[in-house]
Order: C-alpha cells, then structure tokens, then sequence
C-alpha cells in the first residue's frame, strides 16, 4: 500500500463525523504551517502568509497569499458530510429494551445499516467553569445495532421491501433498565453536563483495501471525504504561482447546502472579499481572473446492472478522475471548463474519464452550481468513480486517490489565462 492510501485511510478512520473529519484537516493544515484566521478578528495577510479558518466546527477554508501581485483566485470546493441517522434530542426510548430515536440526515441507502456494530460521534455544548464550551466526542466501541426482522416474520424483505425510519431503523441500545446510561457515558466523556448536542451514528468497520490486486478501497463516506482529502492535498503539495489558491471543504451538501458553513452560504464570497480588502485588491477583477473545481464523487458503471449508465459516459473504478455533465446545470462543467481541466489532467499525467447520467434517469447534484449564486466564476464538477453512493460502506478504486492528488496539485500550480474565447495554461 503506498503513502497516499495509507493517509487517505487514516482520515477515513479518524472522521466518524463532520466534526471529526474538519478537525482532521485542521491539524493536517496546522502541522504544514498555517495561521488560525477568526471571522471575528482582523485580517493582517502577508505575502507568502499561509492561512486557514473554519466555521460552525464543520467548515474549513485555507489559503495562500504568493509573493507578487496575484490575478485571481484558484479554487476548489468539496464536502465532508455524508448521509447518516442524526441523534434526536431526548433519544432515549425506554420500554422492553431501550431503543435511541434517530432521524435520517440526507438522501441514503437505508437497508446496509442494519445488523452491524454502530457507535456515536459528534459535537456537545459542555458546561464549564468557564462557560459552555464544544467538546467533541466519539465513543470508541461497538455500542448500538439496527437489528433485523427475521425473514419469517418479514417474507416481504427480499421484495423490495419500504423502510420507515421511524420504525425500522431505530438502534437498539441497552436492555430496558439501561435509560440515561447513554446521557451518563457521553457527559462522562465529555467532562461536564451536555446543554446541546449534534451527534450522529456511525459504522465500526475501518476502511480496506480489497480485491484480487488489491485494486479496491471501501470505507464510511468516500463521498466525499475522498475528493475533500485529495484537494487538500493537492493544495499542499502545488507550487505558488500568481493565483491565490483556496481549498474550501464545505458542510450540508447532503441536505441541500443551505446552512451558514453550506456552499449555498456567504462563507466563501465573505473570505474572497476580505482578502481582496486585506491586500487592497478589487474583487470585480479578481473574480474574472478565477476558476473553480467543484469536487464531488461520481456513480461508476456498475458490474452487475450497466443498463443504469450511459454506455458513453460511464466511468468505472480506477479509470481517472471523473468529469461530470449535465445540461440543466446540476453540474456546472461546459466546453470550455472542460477543456482547462483535461489539460491539466494531461499536464499531470492523469487520465480524464466523463460521467452522465442516462437521460431518463434523472441525475443528483453538488456544490458547484450552489456555489455559483455567491461567487460567479467558471466552474468545473469532477469526482472520482465509486460504487454504492450514499451507503454506509461505499467502494472506489485505489489508483484513483493518486490521480486526484497529482491533478490538483497541478491544478493549484498552474497559470491559468482564461476568457470567453480560449485559455493558456
């Protein structure tokens, strides 16, 4: 297994939640040198200053300021929160066994959640002699399970059964004396009395790498802490140029974008204008100057149902990064978008692999096209091919995560001159 699967993975076991995977990547970016910025505070940016900030703990932004006047912003944006059962307030359910009461959070695959160790993650409001603070929490063991209906008593359950997850997919937690246990665990763990939480389950099993040639990787949310991992990465790794290069892991893509750390908040367009106020640039010509990747995962062929693809535009697992078409603008690629991508690609040595969806099956959509109602600037939607979206335990290609490290890092490191008409890289 070579170093780039090896880090991929270890932030895959480490970021059961939202919460955990921002704070991941935020001692990635401290350890490589980067200032803590406040949206609270003032901004003194300093040329070759390398900075990053966050925002309701699941946010993360960071840039580079370069050396010489700069001509624009390059850009990525991606997410780090995955479809999952969200914790209600007041869950426990007492009775002939204490059940947790729990609510779907995104559009997922209901049914790989049952019948396998589950456990908790997030963030709690703590109440300290020093006020309430955020405390993170994980408890590490197995501690929940959604169990089954026995097929006897369910001879629907291989016909397309209809889950309701106010019924079917409440976890079982303790025998019916175990109510407040839970309450007691977690303010044990986060040393003090809970006044709010934002906690979610999450599966026990660490992410593997599989197959014949051990071609395959499979882990808890690849969509789409797979793409927020190698922009990052290929932030990190790219030479400065005259661009000021932005990574951007955005949260709530799963529910629509729409909250204050979404892509579909100001988060993004307040950072480009405080820097563009900082540095005394003007935001209007800055913009023109700009390009973004929008970095989402995308739906390879599948080895048992192909009829579901596009025949022409179907990617498959460890093909190359994935660029992604629609033309109602659930992704915001065009001709010339990509093109500026390809010839990175190329530029990198990585292959370029298309995606639509059939036309008669109608397609999701991603952070691009939200994005562009703060910060209007060509954009480009890739991914990297997976199996099994939105389950609990999703499957890409291992010679993927290479290709999307070294793209971005040549993104992030390229000159690009772009207008209506053409480009130079």
């Amino acid at each position: 297994m070579d170093k780039r699967t090896e880090a991929l993975m270890a932030f895959l076991d480490a970021a059961h939640s939202v919460y955990h995977a921002a704070d991941y990547l935020v001692n990635v970016l401290k350890d490589a040198g980067y200032t803590c910025l406040s949206e609270a505070g003032e901004w003194a940016l300093q040329p070759g200053g390398k900075y990053y900030l966050t925002r309701g703990g699941t946010a993360v932004i960071a840039f580079r300021i370069p050396q010489q006047a700069p001509r624009g912003f390059l850009m990525s944006a991606s997410h780090s929160d995955r479809p999952t059962f969200k914790v209600k307030e007041n869950g426990e359910l007492s009775g002939t066994y204490t059940r947790l009461a729990t609510e779907k959070y995104g559009g997922m695959l209901m049914a790989p959640w049952l019948d396998r160790p589950l456990s908790i993650a997030g963030r709690v409001m703590v109440e300290t002699e020093e006020g309430v603070r955020s405390r993170l929490v994980d408890i590490d063991r197995d501690l929940l399970l959604i169990p089954n209906v026995a097929i006897h008593m369910n001879r629907q359950a291989n016909d397309g059964y209809k889950w309701n997850p106010a019924v079917d997919t409440l976890p079982l937690l303790g025998g019916k004396d175990a109510k407040g246990g839970l309450w007691t665990l977690l303010e044990e763990t986060a040393g003090g009395k809970i006044l709010g939480h934002d906690l979610y389950l999450y599966i026990r099993q660490k992410a593997t790498i599989w197959g014949l040639k051990e071609e395959f990787i499979s882990s808890a949310a690849l969509d789409d802490l797979e793409c927020a991992w190698g922009c990052v990465q290929g932030f990190l790794c790219a030479e400065d140029t005259d661009s000021i290069p932005v990574v951007c892991v955005f949260d709530s893509e799963e529910v629509g974008s729409s909250s204050v750390q979404g892509a579909a908040s100001d988060l993004l367009e307040s950072v480009l204008l405080r820097i563009c106020r900082a540095k005394g640039l003007n935001m209007e010509q800055m913009r023109a100057g700009s390009f973004m990747v929008s970095a989402d995962n995308a739906h390879a062929i599948h080895p048992n149902h192909p009829e579901l693809a596009d025949a022409a535009n179907a990617p498959v697992l460890n093909g190359g990064v994935v660029v992604k078409f629609n033309a109602n603008q659930r992704y915001t690629t065009d001709g010339l978008t990509a093109s500026v991508f390809r010839k990175i690609c190329e530029k990198a040595g990585v292959s370029a692999q298309t995606y639509c969806n059939r036309a008669d099956i109608p397609g999701g959509s991603t952070l691009g096209n939200i994005s562009l109602g703060h910060v209007s600037v060509p954009t480009v939607d890739i991914g990297l091919a997976q199996l099994a979206m939105h389950s609990c335990y999703e499957t890409a290609g291992v010679e993927d995560i290479a290709s999307l490290e070294k793209a971005m890092t040549a993104y992030y490191s390229c000159r690009l001159e772009l207008t209506e008409q053409g480009f130079r890289i």
